[in-house]
């Protein structure tokens, strides 16, 4: 009830602020290209119910006139990314709820924006999904986008923000970096392996000389249970156990990293352009195997061929019996002859 969820609505455009102005990218929040850069995954997650994973990212998609190619490719993607591609045909009201929030993330990247508004985003999340959700908002930060979380989680918050602003009533009552709020600038905290139990009580009795025994804390540290539940889970994972929900999410997806794969036309030109490779030792090579000579060679290429060996022999076939062509070709003839003279 602090107003993050309302001040949201007021940078999307689509709640008024009674005072003040807002801008994004310094046009009004309801500027059309404005909306265009922006993502945003609500609290409670709006989707279509009988629409399938792979029919809701289409629809987000046409709204922002994605290309069908790209569209189609951004979306296999993402359902991978959000380890969702398994179950891309089941209706989205079948999915639980932490299901559900994948599929809202997803439509929240399908544009590429440039600004991402997350509220609550790990709401409804298991360990796995938590996880992974701000593995990938720290990915997204790295690449460069920026990103307004708004969490009531203080831990998530903790691990994924660079500047944290505390609303209290609706005012601001904290604002700055990690450091400048959380560093306690009068304690120090040394880490280092364990050492031998010599040099531990060395360390401890010159400790004792110049720090209060109340003040002094010597302890072993741990991981917190996030990291051991993953940990776990992983150990699963390779173990081969299978489940029915979701599943752990591969990459970021491609065109959210800047790494998108080359079209078809890019790809053909690399092919054109790759050196030409040569032909696999296991297919024959007719000239591979001959050992005559360049020259000989030559020589046969500008000459009639004279082979030296005879090919094999074809059954000949029996000769025309030709006396009886003869007599009747002699026949002729003279006729011939005689009705000439006669002329």
């Amino acid at each position: 009830g602090s107003g993050k969820t309302t001040l949201l609505k007021m940078i999307l455009g689509l709640l008024h602020p009674t005072r003040g102005v807002i801008k994004v990218f310094g046009k009004h929040p309801r500027d059309v290209q404005t909306k265009s850069r922006i993502g945003y995954l609500p609290e409670e997650s709006y989707l279509y119910r009988y629409l399938d994973a792979r029919e809701t990212l289409d629809f987000f998609g046409r709204l922002f006139s994605i290309p069908q190619p790209e569209r189609s490719r951004r979306i296999e993607q993402l359902l991978e990314m959000v380890g969702l591609a398994k179950v891309r045909a089941r209706a989205v009201g079948e999915f639980s709820k932490g299901m559900q929030r994948r599929v809202g993330l997803a439509q929240a990247l399908i544009n590429d924006p440039d600004l991402v508004i997350l509220d609550e985003p790990t709401s409804g999340l298991d360990p796995i999904g938590c996880r992974e959700m701000k593995d990938l908002i720290l990915l997204l930060a790295k690449r460069g986008k920026t990103i307004i979380l708004s969490s009531h989680l203080l831990a998530d918050v903790e691990d994924l923000c660079d500047r944290i602003m505390i609303l209290y009533g609706g005012k601001i009552q904290a604002l700055g970096t990690l450091d400048e709020l959380l560093t306690k600038k009068d304690t120090i905290r040394i880490t280092m392996p364990a050492p031998s139990p010599n040099v531990f009580e060395q360390l401890i009795q010159i400790l004792r000389e110049y720090v209060p025994t109340d003040k002094l804390q010597i302890d072993k540290p741990r991981q917190n249970l996030e990291s051991f539940f993953m940990e776990v889970v992983r150990k699963a994972v390779y173990s081969a156990t299978e489940t029915s929900g979701a599943t752990l999410g591969q990459k970021i997806a491609d065109y959210l990293t800047g790494q998108a794969q080359p079209t078809a036309a890019e790809a053909l030109l690399s092919k054109l352009a790759a050196p030409e490779t040569p032909p696999p030792l296991t297919q024959p090579a007719p000239e591979a195997t001959q050992t005559e000579p360049k020259l000989t060679k030559l020589q046969s290429l500008t000459q009639p061929e004279q082979s030296t060996t005879q090919p094999p022999q074809q059954p000949q076939k029996p000769e025309p019996d030709l006396s009886t062509a003869d007599e009747k070709l002699r026949s002729l003839l003279e006729s011939s002859e005689n009705k000439s003279k006669q002329e």
